[in-house]
């Protein structure tokens, strides 16, 4: 056994807290943990053969160890955090979070940066505030900065030569940046700064900034700048005493954990109390067949994973005490500045909620395991893997066009969360010939169905980008390299280039990307492929389906009802009286006026002169 291999080394180690790294041979780190005394927990693992398969896999594979000695272990729970989030170690309780919360980004970048909802936190120098639970908050927050400091929202590239300010700037919502005579470059990074103190939480010190600037400007008489600096600076202040009066057990501030753990991996039900209200439910997931893990482990792991990007409430409660209770206790509180206690609720309605969250986690445990959600999860793996994206594609759209030689072109959009089709997310578009960007001359005839997919994605995401998500983790185009380009063409348009877009070719079923010339071809019996093809024909169907009511709709459809103040009655008034459209055409305007009127019949010969 490896481990016995490192049994000299373990008995010269530290009596100290600190943390421990086990490696395999290949360098990759297997396990990170903390111990009050990391040469007691080692020499522990000398003889944890036999606990569970999870431990024994560790042990066979363990061929090296490294520690790192802290002052306390407060300070080693935060370092294994810190390791366990950037190495991902294989036997360490790794909890996923099915949903994607937001985040918003500053696009310090940018020359004139603006607020954006980004679903995670890059390395690319911009700014970045969150999580936001529930979601909505980030668009709230987003709605903020447009109003209270004048944020741009638009894709404009800011030249400041723009003849006029847009329809934000009236509405008081933009500093107008693109109009130089309106808003300077030095004004609008000032905005941004202020932006960005809000954004950190700084509300303190941003509400004085704001005062002196008001009373500067109130001084200088400038009287309609103090004013708006004013409304902003009560702003920031209401938000402040709101955030005063949280963060009190009285009020009901509290996160109930519930778990269930199973033969195949663990899921955690959180649900986030405030104000004595609940206001989200977040669910977490780890796979890991046959882990031998308590709930109290996983219970230990949740909380150090969920309270690493957010603050926590002053209670937690949960169905276990978890092994390091009072050192997580420190951790959290030093991390929220305040005292966090984590609390097993005994009676009452605290007990109430945490069982409640324990019933939810059961039956998410029976959910995700289940065989037909286990295929379905194998599919995503799969075709992650096959495409090598970056993450697991949870949420997948995908878009067709249907079309006969140009005649009321349509698109659909159809949404695959975990392996399942969401209808009520399904969306229908018809294209707009006067919005659409072609490469053909007869583009009103004919429609381009390249700059028909273009037109259609790009109306897509546009609404995602104002409303703040959901963003896919995937994008299926039913069509090749032509169609794929022109939904890149789109995305970028709209600044959404860093979405994963796919082309699915219906023939040869290849698969088209981005990165590479060549297609790909999929195993055509692997459930990658599986996937994909289903995802689009529902996608073809959905669209067939909309096609023909379209169709149908135009059929049933007459020249006279495009002419004003002609309707149904009339309608049918006027084909009974001259037999059909033809002998309204011929008809002469006192035959038309004996039936219809004198004012619509001259409504009428003017339709027809127009269009003989």
């Amino acid at each position: 056994m490896p481990i016995q291999d490192l049994k000299e080394q373990i008995s010269r180690l530290p009596e100290q807290p600190g943390v421990y790294l086990y490696y395999n041979g290949k360098g990759e780190t297997l396990y990170v943990g903390k111990a009050r005394s990391l040469r007691d927990r080692t020499r522990s693992y000398l003889g944890a053969y036999g606990m569970s398969p999870r431990h024994d896999a560790l042990l066979d594979e363990a061929t090296r160890l490294e520690v790192i000695v802290t002052d306390s272990v407060v300070e080693a729970l935060a370092l294994e955090n810190n390791l366990i989030k950037q190495r991902a170690p294989r036997y360490n309780i790794l909890l996923r979070d099915d949903k994607n919360y937001p985040y918003l980004q500053l696009t310090t970048t940018e020359a004139f940066p603006r607020v954006l909802v980004a679903r995670s936190v890059e390395r690319d120098g911009n700014m970045y505030a969150g999580p936001f639970l529930p979601a909505k908050f980030a668009r709230r927050t987003m709605s903020l900065t447009h109003k209270v400091f004048g944020i741009r929202s638009c894709n404009e590239v800011i030249t400041g030569t723009r003849h006029r300010a847009c329809l934000e700037y009236d509405i008081k919502r933009c500093l107008a940046p693109c109009v130089a005579a309106i808003c300077s470059e030095e004004r609008y990074a000032v905005a941004v700064a202020d932006t960005r103190l809000f954004l950190e939480g700084r509300n303190q010190e941003l509400a004085e900034q704001l005062r002196v600037r008001m009373l500067d400007a109130s001084e200088g008489e400038r009287f309609e700048e103090a004013a708006q600096l004013r409304d902003a600076m009560r702003t920031v202040e209401t938000l402040l005493e709101r955030q005063q009066k949280m963060a009190s057990a009285e009020l009901g501030d509290r996160d109930a954990f519930g778990v269930k753990v199973g033969a195949r991996g663990a899921v955690v039900h959180v649900f986030i109390v405030r104000g004595g209200r609940v206001i989200e439910r977040v669910e977490l997931m780890w796979d890991a067949a046959e882990s031998g893990e308590s709930e109290a482990d996983v219970i230990e792991a949740a909380i150090q994973q969920f309270y690493s990007d957010q603050d926590p409430p002053p209670e937690i409660h949960v169905p276990v005490a978890p092994p390091e209770a009072q050192v997580l206790e420190e951790w959290l509180s030093q991390h929220a500045e305040r005292k966090v206690r984590i609390v097993v609720p005994q009676r009452g309605t605290k007990k109430g909620m945490m069982e409640l969250a324990h019933r939810n986690a059961a039956l998410g445990y029976r959910q995700r395991f289940d065989t037909n959600a286990t295929a379905n999860y194998d599919a995503l793996e799969s075709l992650q893997a096959a495409l090598r994206l970056p993450k697991l594609p949870r949420r997948i759209d995908c878009f067709d066009i249907s079309t006969i030689q140009g005649s009321e072109t349509v698109a659909s959009m159809v949404v695959c969360e975990e392996g399942r089709m969401r209808p009520s997310e399904y969306r229908k578009f018809k294209i707009k010939p006067q919005d659409l960007k072609t490469s053909s001359p007869q583009a009103h005839t004919f429609l381009d169905d390249f700059a028909a997919m273009e037109q259609v994605v790009r109306r897509r995401y546009s609404k995602v980008l104002e409303s703040g998500g959901p963003f896919p983790d995937l994008i299926v185009i039913d069509g090749g390299k032509g169609q794929l380009n022109a939904a890149y063409a789109a995305l970028e348009t709209v600044g959404l280039s860093n979405l994963v877009a796919i082309g699915l070719a219906k023939k040869e079923e290849l698969v088209f990307t981005r990165d590479s010339i060549e297609p790909l071809a999929l195993d055509t019996h692997g459930n990658a492929l599986r996937l994909l093809q289903r995802i689009r024909d529902e996608a073809h169907r959905f669209a067939i389906t909309f096609h023909r009511q379209s169709r149908r709709k135009r059929d049933l459809q007459s020249e006279l009802d495009v002419v004003p103040g002609i309707g149904l009655r009339r309608r049918k008034t006027l084909l009974t009286a001259f037999g059909s459209l033809s002998g309204v055409r011929r008809a002469t305007r006192e035959e038309l006026a004996r039936v219809v009127g004198v004012k619509v019949a001259d409504a009428v010969i003017a339709h027809f002169a127009a269009n003989p």
